[in-house]
């Protein structure tokens, strides 16, 4: 029988071989387009207007920087800033200690099965959505038949309307934000502690009993990195939190709970002012750009 010879595969020409990686990037890059750099630019565009849609007929104006001195000599906004600043000195103390002693609790030897279900216990929190966040967190701080008046009744110091009064409605979002994030700061900060080199970490251990030296001297270098990540995600993330704070409190009693994102919220969505709500969030924007390079000039550095 004569020889059958098979046919010559088929060799892609140069140019889709050179086009291959950004076909594999394209969808990453176009959700990032539509959704982040596009909105961005559509804010900064409208925050040099004069752009009410409660009013088209008025037309949309170029006003240059007219909304950015209104903002700017608004007490409302600074007064919401000013509360977004007390909500983020209360929270993120409170969640890098007990995120740090999560994760020294993890990283020591031992613990087996117990360990590992720790580990995907923290997953829970930052897998639940902010609005559902705030759910719980009404039910929870709830004055008739919330689980917090409950306990307390239990120990004999009584109801407490947690969500009608100012204190308690800022302690209550206070607290669900701490129960949320604290499990991220953990895992950031054992993520940090297993790059610790096991035998820097073992001759450490001998020369010196004292748990503080060790972490002070050996552990910190190395959680540094992470820690200013850590200071820089939750910036970023208390200056615009804004789904759980509205479902818990809509910024009340009063102003108690009034955020800088409720504020431009209520700008924008309620008034209806884009121009001005814009202009909010373009100084917010800058701040959190402001607060992130703060951070990386005093905290990081590079481990050698």
């Amino acid at each position: 029988m004569p020889e059958t010879t098979a046919p010559p595969s088929r060799v892609p020409n140069r140019g889709y071989r050179q086009w291959t990686p950004f076909w594999f990037l394209a969808p990453a890059v176009l959700t990032l387009l539509l959704i982040g750099i596009y909105p961005t630019i559509f804010a900064l565009v409208t925050s040099f207007r004069r752009y009410n849609i409660a009013r088209p007929r008025e037309g949309f104006p170029f006003v240059g920087l007219e909304n950015y001195v209104s903002v700017l000599s608004d007490g409302t906004f600074w007064a919401s800033l000013g509360t977004t600043a007390r909500f983020y000195i209360t929270v993120l103390p409170i969640q890098i200690m007990l995120g740090l002693v999560i994760a020294l609790l993890l990283h020591k030897t031992g613990m087996g099965f117990l360990k590992a279900l720790a580990r995907v216990t923290l997953v829970v929190p930052l897998a639940t959505t902010y609005a559902v966040v705030g759910l719980i967190g009404r039910l929870i701080f709830n004055r008739d038949f919330g689980v917090a008046n409950q306990f307390l009744d239990m120990i004999g110091i009584g109801g407490f309307d947690w969500l009608g009064s100012p204190s308690g409605a800022f302690a209550a979002i206070a607290i669900m934000d701490i129960w949320q994030w604290t499990p991220f700061c953990a895992l950031i900060f054992l993520a940090g502690l297993s790059m610790v080199p096991g035998e820097i970490e073992e001759a450490a251990r001998l020369e010196t009993s004292s748990k503080w030296a060790l972490l002070k001297h050996v552990q910190l270098p190395y959680l540094l990195p992470g820690l200013t990540a850590l200071l820089i995600l939750r910036s970023a993330d208390v200056l615009k939190l804004f789904d759980m704070v509205f479902v818990m409190t809509r910024g009340g009693p009063g102003s108690a709970t009034d955020l800088v994102s409720i504020y431009i919220q209520r700008v924008g969505f309620r008034i209806f002012d884009l121009g001005t709500a814009s202009a909010q969030a373009i100084l917010l924007l800058v701040l959190t750009i402001l607060i992130s390079r703060l951070y990386i000039r005093i905290l990081y550095k590079e481990v050698q």
